[in-house]
């Protein structure tokens, strides 16, 4: 499923335009997104929590080339 589906999908079950449906999903989605840069985790019982981990450095190949790429 895109986000246009998404949209749709949420205009269907809410009985919302899916101008509306849109405001509401983008809204959604800056929520989450400015939630995660603030380094806070999101928590939405019944579908997932989401937060960020900072991972170190290592040492990867190019496919094409096999050089060392971190």
């Amino acid at each position: 499923m895109n986000k246009a589906q998404f949209v749709e999908a949420v205009a269907l079950d809410t009985n919302m335009t899916k101008v509306e449906a849109r405001k509401v999903v983008d809204a959604m989605i800056r929520a989450t997104v400015q939630t995660l840069r603030d380094g806070d985790r999101l928590v939405l019982s019944g579908l997932g929590s989401f937060s960020v981990q900072h991972k170190s450095e290592r040492i990867g190949r190019n496919p094409r080339t096999g050089a060392a790429v971190k």
